[in-house]
């Protein structure tokens, strides 16, 4: 279990975060026409714009909340707020956007996968990442239960611990999670897996921003006679 627990968390870490760099440079060089959303609301409109909003909000909120929780040193908060309350406003904060997510999420991967327009335009890589955040985002949410029975933020301090020592690469950062909860390190390894599948799938739009569109000239668009 030792020999597993440093492979999945201290081995695969470093690998995940390569391919996530490495892949998604590559694709930027070597496919940019692939390097797009393939948006589907031209196809159906019915329900997307709420199912989107709910999703990417949901998501946008839950990464940024877990980027500046995990990497924010202890010593940055400490004078403003103890890990237990630390603790208890990432619940409160991602359970809110985690039911906004999955909701959103569950309504674009049932529309992906029943429509049959959208479902006839689908490849088999936006199928599957869908469904594989819907259940991140599940399993994200089932993690409360066992932070409930700990609110003294040991949990927190233990996952900020491993998550800056895999930044700052460290060795035996494994040995920090080696006893939680086995809801944590699924959620924590198919969070990685995400990583490995970034730079292969529609999720490399999330790195594009369209600065461009707003200093753009004015398109003329007429009515066919």
């Amino acid at each position: 279990m030792s020999y597993l627990n440093t492979l999945f968390f201290g081995v695969y870490p470093y690998i995940a975060l390569a391919v996530l760099v490495f892949g998604t440079w590559a694709r930027y060089d070597q496919g940019q026409f692939t390097w797009k959303a393939h948006s589907s609301q031209m196809l159906r409109k019915k329900n997307m714009v709420l199912a989107s909003v709910l999703f990417h909000v949901g998501v946008l909120v839950i990464f940024f909340g877990h980027l500046v929780g995990l990497l924010t040193p202890h010593a940055l908060y400490e004078p403003f707020m103890t890990p237990g309350t630390k603790q208890i406003l990432a619940i409160v904060v991602g359970g809110i956007a985690g039911v906004m997510a999955i909701i959103g999420g569950g309504m674009l991967a049932w529309r992906r996968l029943t429509d049959p327009r959208i479902k006839a335009s689908s490849t088999f890589a936006d199928n599957m990442i869908i469904i594989i955040l819907v259940i991140q985002l599940v399993l994200g949410m089932l993690t409360i239960l066992p932070t409930m029975g700990h609110l003294d933020g040991s949990t927190m301090l233990k996952f900020s611990a491993w998550a800056q020592g895999i930044v700052t690469l460290q060795g035996g950062v494994a040995g920090y999670i080696a006893d939680v909860h086995w809801i944590y390190k699924t959620h924590i390894f198919l969070g990685l897996t995400i990583f490995v599948l970034f730079p292969f799938t529609r999720l490399v739009h999330m790195l594009s921003v369209p600065v461009e569109y707003f200093g753009r000239k004015y398109q003329v668009v007429r009515k066919r006679a």
